[in-house]
């Protein structure tokens, strides 16, 4: 990719000035992205998408509109700009849309974030198909197996985005996935599943293939025997693998956005608490070789640690430009990068589950949903029974109930295991007085 994305950028901002547009922001993004899948030691799919997408926002006499196109030729996009400002003009006003404030471009972190693995370039249908040949090998180990799957994708992306009032921006980033799917078998028509997704930035912090194979077939031939979990009130005990969803389901209606359209539980929350001291949740772009790191936002703000709850206390939320000045908030960042739940105790999951005795260990999550305005949630779940300090016999079949802010009440316990290969890490985690539904 030689692209001068840049250059790109500016020239349809200068396009919109020349057909009238008052302001322009404009961002140009191109990604590769390779996937390999192979099944039961036959190669199934190799797909390739590579992609590139102009976006341009308008502000045309006090209107707005944001507009897209993939034909980047410097002609059809000054005949597409003029058209958009043509489209933009004929709709109605919208004074709080206009270009944020250029003192939020400033303070930009200069050192890198070190997004692109150099090695990549490297990277070819040999490497790929070693990485697949030694997860199948491990995957296809035991008799029991009926199917195993094995995936690896690349992907390298770049942007750029420049505005009318001063904003210039570049990136660009690596990423690496690696994953396998393992079916077993088991009495009557019963087949269970098991697998492990990782990813990452660098190839060299993934796990060994070997390794994520075995945990693959681990994980199916542990839900062997599988039955309906038991209807109780007890503790839950989250895997580090799994805790992402009920911090996503906390965090996600924490926007400005949803403040002012009365759709969120965080309404009248900042400053009050809304979980154990024990809680903490930062929302860090300038993570080194994080999932979702970033120098700036989709708005241009340079990105910072973003404090959302500390002590369990709420102190910030997401705030875009628009909104902030809907709500008369600051703006701090659009949307989330990467979520951190800083660590706890010093103790991982083994030693945890020995304090806690007994209840129910959560394994992964089985569709279901929350409320982003009252908080109630309703997740099906795998996992196993907890006796005596130890792992017991796997469930499954069965719902966790409740309410978002009186779940995060009963935080008992965080641990010092965070699960690093997504964007949003969370150690082991242990709920009191939680609502099962089963059998």
């Amino acid at each position: 990719m030689d692209y001068d994305l840049l250059e790109e950028v500016l020239a349809a901002i200068a396009s919109a000035r020349k057909h009238g547009a008052s302001d322009a922001w404009a961002s140009i993004g191109r990604s590769r992205e390779v996937e390999f899948t192979l099944r039961d030691g036959a190669l199934e799919k190799v797909q390739e998408n590579t992609s590139q997408r102009l976006n341009v926002t308008l502000y045309v006499d006090g209107k707005y509109a944001s507009h897209s196109t993939t034909s980047l030729a410097s002609d059809r996009v000054d005949s597409f700009v003029g058209e958009a400002v043509a489209l933009t003009r004929a709709l109605e006003p919208d004074p709080d849309r206009v270009l944020p404030d250029p003192s939020l471009y400033e303070g930009r972190i200069e050192e890198s974030l070190d997004l692109v693995d150099p090695s990549m370039d490297g990277v070819d249908r040999e490497w790929r198909m070693a990485k697949l040949e030694a997860m199948d090998q491990v995957a296809r180990a035991n008799d029991a197996v009926i199917s195993a799957s094995s995936y690896v994708s690349n992907t390298y992306g770049r942007s750029a985005a420049a505005s009318t009032n001063g904003f210039r921006g570049e990136n660009q980033g690596t990423q690496t996935w690696l994953g396998s799917s393992v079916t077993v078998r088991e009495g009557g028509d019963r087949k269970p599943e098991g697998d492990l997704w990782i990813g990452s930035r660098h190839t060299g912090d993934l796990l060994d293939p070997e390794a994520v194979a075995a945990e693959a077939l681990k994980r199916a031939l542990d839900r062997v025997g599988s039955v309906k979990g038991p209807t109780r009130r007890t503790t839950m005990i989250v895997d580090p693998q799994a805790g992402w969803r009920a911090i996503h389901s906390l965090i996600r209606p924490a926007t400005a956005r949803g403040l002012h359209q009365d759709r969120s539980f965080w309404k009248g929350k900042l400053g009050q608490s809304i979980a154990p001291e024990i809680l903490t949740i930062t929302d860090d772009p300038l993570m080194k070789r994080g999932l979702g790191s970033r120098p700036y936002d989709g708005d241009g703000i340079a990105a910072k640690p973003l404090v959302l709850v500390e002590g369990g206390v709420a102190r910030n939320l997401y705030v875009d430009p628009y909104y902030g000045r809907k709500t008369g908030m600051a703006p701090t960042t659009g949307g989330r990068t990467n979520l951190v739940v800083t660590p706890g105790v010093d103790k991982g999951l083994t030693e945890i589950l020995k304090d806690v005795g007994e209840g129910i260990y959560v394994t992964s999550w089985l569709g279901g949903n929350s409320d982003s305005t009252t908080g109630d949630f309703s997740f099906g779940l795998r996992g196993h029974l907890v006796e005596s300090g130890e792992i017991g016999a796997p469930v499954g079949e069965m719902n966790v109930t409740g309410n978002l802010l009186e779940l995060m009440a009963g935080l008992a316990m965080i641990g010092n295991d965070p699960w690093p290969f997504r964007s949003l890490q969370t150690p082991t985690m242990v709920f009191e007085g939680v609502q099962f539904s089963g059998a």
